[in-house]
């Protein structure tokens, strides 16, 4: 664990966090990290590398740059720690939902593409099957239509 007074520069914070000094130029341009300065150096503080890691947290989640600063906000202006709670439960529990709307939809979509394939293979299978009593263009007549389209 860092001491609490550890300073770090964009590059050792960089790595130490995995990533790029672009994105810590980006957060910090957004206005969720705000580094000192000593001379031309940017020095990151404690505080700057606990809030890059909630932002990467937030991220990974697929918060929003907004959501995510909102939070953050509120970290400073209720020292309780109670309003900040209450906003991130109810975020929480609107991304949970967002995602099983697009888990729902994924599912539907997948059996739809499913059910395509089995038709496509059997249409296959059926023009591949020699027939004496049909033609050629029968078979794909049959084909055609096993997969939804008009002859």
């Amino acid at each position: 664990m860092p001491n609490r007074d550890s300073l770090y520069t964009v590059t050792q914070l960089g790595a130490e966090l995995g990533i790029t000094v672009r994105t810590l130029y980006f957060y910090e341009a957004q206005g969720l990290i705000s580094p000192r300065r000593a001379g031309n150096t940017r020095v990151y503080s404690q505080r700057d590398r606990a809030r890059m890691i909630l932002i990467l947290r937030g991220k990974r989640l697929g918060f929003s740059i907004k959501e995510i600063k909102e939070y953050l906000e509120l970290y400073d202006t209720d020292p309780t720690h109670g309003q900040q709670t209450r906003v991130l439960l109810k975020a929480v529990q609107n991304r949970i939902h967002r995602l099983e709307e697009q888990r729902h939809a994924l599912d539907e979509t997948l059996a739809e593409l499913r059910s395509i394939v089995l038709q496509c293979e059997e249409a296959l299978a059926t023009a591949a099957r020699p027939t004496s009593a049909s033609k050629p263009s029968q078979s794909r007549k049959a084909a055609s239509k096993t997969i939804g389209r008009s002859p």
